[in-house]
């Protein structure tokens, strides 16, 4: 893959066999199919109008979907309104809630050595593991890790790219809507 710098904007190719492919063409193809579908129109007329199959439409809601109900855990930081976030999660049911602001974070990990910071994580990682969904609130990078860790079950929020430095205020209603989402209710 390759990053080529035009103006402002960097525009991602990547070559496959003899094809040259631009992954934001891609992502702006893919929102436009979700859009449409969004719509009310039905897959046969989406495909029409990006020019795919139906099936690639239909494979591709199957790739996004994300199952309703179960278990939900929340991670989240560096947020400015964590006792509104705190509160809300609570009203909603959701079974796990961790979330902080900048300093709570650093402070959490001055507290610990290396040893019992790593111990803290991987024990973390392990209670993550046992919930049906995880929402996690942060950078691009802690969103990336949570996925790669516990694979499809991460919905990511994103606050911005890392690092991120001070609080960020998350809607309470967009996170409303995502555990009403989730949750199936």
């Amino acid at each position: 893959m390759h990053n080529t710098l035009a103006g402002d904007q960097v525009s991602d190719f990547f070559r496959v066999g003899d094809k040259l492919l631009n992954r934001v063409k891609l992502a702006r193809i893919v929102d436009r199919i979700f859009q449409l579908r969004i719509s009310g129109l039905s897959q046969l007329e989406v495909a029409q109008r990006v020019g795919c199959d139906r099936s690639f439409v239909s494979r591709l809601e199957s790739l996004a979907e994300v199952r309703k109900g179960g278990s939900l855990a929340i991670i989240g930081f560096p947020l400015a309104n964590t006792a509104e976030l705190l509160d809300l999660c609570q009203e909603l049911g959701v079974e796990y809630t961790l979330l902080m602001n900048d300093v709570e974070r650093w402070d959490m990990i001055e507290s610990h050595d290396g040893k019992s910071l790593l111990n803290w994580l991987m024990q973390l990682m392990l209670e993550m593991s046992e919930y049906d969904h995880l929402i996690m609130i942060g950078s691009d990078m802690r969103i990336r890790l949570a996925e790669a860790i516990l694979g499809d079950k991460v919905l990511g929020v994103l606050l911005g790219e890392s690092p991120i430095e001070g609080d960020c205020y998350l809607s309470p209603q967009q996170l409303r809507k995502l555990i009403i989402s989730v949750k199936g209710e």
